[in-house]
């Protein structure tokens, strides 16, 4: 496909990135600023156009007539609207629109339809939501959704006397006896698609795919929390902390927010009625302790300063048993970040990049492409991908024991009509499944890539 970037900030450059490992798209990117621009084409080999998105001219100059979608993602909420309509006008793609500001939240739907938009994301609402779902499972560092949300993959990270502790692979069933599938295990900076063989150690991140009646079973067998958190505590009263609480305030969770700035406490007790706001210094070890913090199940450190966040959550870590998330916008220096005892560590940024290239990968779908969902997984280092089988092929028909995949590719998980299967040897793949394969290889389009 043709698809045109405008604006290279953190989330443009991560869509970049991205797609361009795909190998299928012809990619233009559009700035302001020519280091950027050509920094890009550098780095990943792509098209740029250096100009204003408002100027018919730059558009026309980066393929608009002949392109399939527009993202646009500037700082600019208004340009990116008044961008996706002038690219509907002057050319005939799908357009998809960056829009960050609370306000325009009731007006999305007006926004999506009168402009024609095919999709809207609003990078703090949806930062939010995925927030709120690790909270709705504590044990989990990451989840996520496969199968129309009938299968998950689920991060965890093994601690002392944890019963997995140097056990192999293909021992976990007969010890914990529960049916999940390990598809991943993040060990320091290496990521690994286990054999039977691999011996899990005190430490590792490990991903499995269970469903979500089975992935309760499993963590209750091995002594973690499954309950969803009754109450939290939120450092920073931005966007993102607005949307998690209205999620959570919904959910039945009580919710304490801590924000510095009177005014914006004054506005979040008018829309935060059941939240208990305190204007104060969430950095203030006191303010916190005296908030509860020690006995709180769950803490959310998301103040606009990152380095505020990290000291926080490492805070928070030592005092209480909860879960803790942090918030995280510079993704700069994510593999240092990733390497501290922070819980779950939320990239806004990333995560509207990987919802944009979900978009896209359907989009790619309709015109030939079988892939039904991504997620990219193990710290950036693996995909997990759904791919919807169509016709007879290689890979239909055949045990999978008999199956000669790539290095590093797993197949994870068969839906079969609603009904989950986590494969083993004996399991075939048939018309009509959807099939959950990870890998660490890029590029893969259909099923058929994952063959040797």
């Amino acid at each position: 496909m043709n698809i045109i970037i405008v604006g290279c900030g953190k989330v443009g450059q991560k869509l970049a990135e991205q797609l361009s490992q795909e190998k299928i798209h012809n990619i233009t990117v559009l700035d302001t600023r020519y280091n950027v621009i050509q920094d890009l084409i550098n780095q990943f080999d792509i098209m740029g156009v250096v100009g204003s998105c408002t100027d018919i001219d730059v558009l026309a100059e980066a393929g608009v007539k002949d392109a399939n979608i527009l993202i646009a993602v500037t700082g600019s909420d208004e340009l990116n609207l008044l961008t996706c309509l002038m690219a509907k006008k002057t050319g005939n793609c799908q357009t998809i629109a960056r829009v960050r500001r609370p306000e325009y939240s009731k007006e999305l739907h007006i926004f999506k339809e009168d402009l024609g938009l095919a999709m809207i994301i609003n990078p703090e609402q949806t930062a939010a939501a995925e927030m709120a779902r690790i909270l709705r499972a504590p044990s989990a560092i990451q989840i996520d959704t496969f199968a129309k949300g009938r299968a998950e993959i689920i991060k965890f990270k093994i601690g002392e006397k944890s019963p997995l502790e140097d056990v192999r692979i293909a021992d976990i069933i007969k010890k914990i006896d529960s049916d999940i599938l390990v598809c991943g295990v993040e060990r320091g900076e290496d990521a690994f698609i286990p054999g039977g063989d691999f011996i899990l150690r005190r430490g590792d991140l490990v991903s499995i795919v269970a469903t979500l009646k089975s992935g309760v079973d499993f963590f209750k067998k091995i002594g973690f929390n499954t309950n969803r958190v009754r109450d939290t505590i939120i450092v920073g009263g931005g966007d993102t902390a607005y949307y998690l609480a209205k999620i959570l305030l919904a959910t039945g969770v009580k919710v304490k927010l801590v924000e510095k700035n009177e005014q914006r406490c004054e506005e979040l007790c008018s829309k935060l009625p059941k939240a208990t706001i305190i204007n104060g210094d969430g950095t203030d070890n006191n303010l916190l302790l005296e908030e509860g913090l020690e006995y709180a199940q769950s803490f959310v450190s998301m103040t606009n300063i990152d380095e505020e966040n990290i000291l926080l959550s490492l805070y928070a870590k030592s005092k209480m048993e909860g879960k803790v998330i942090t918030k995280v916008n510079r993704v700069s220096y994510d593999d240092v970040i990733d390497g501290l005892d922070l819980g779950s560590v939320i990239y806004p940024k990333n995560i509207t990049a990987d919802h944009i290239v979900k978009f896209v990968r359907a989009m790619n779908n309709s015109i030939g492409n079988n892939i039904e969902t991504m997620h990219v997984i193990l710290g950036g280092n693996a995909e997990a991908l759904e791919f919807r089988i169509r016709e007879n092929s290689k890979v239909t028909g055949i045990p999978l024991s008999e199956i000669k995949l790539k290095s590093n590719t797993l197949i994870a998980c068969i839906n079969r009509s609603g009904n989950i299967i986590l494969p083993r040897g004996r399991d075939t793949i048939e018309v009509d499944d959807t099939v959950i394969v990870v890998t660490t290889n890029h590029g893969f389009n259909d099923i058929k890539d994952i063959l040797e």
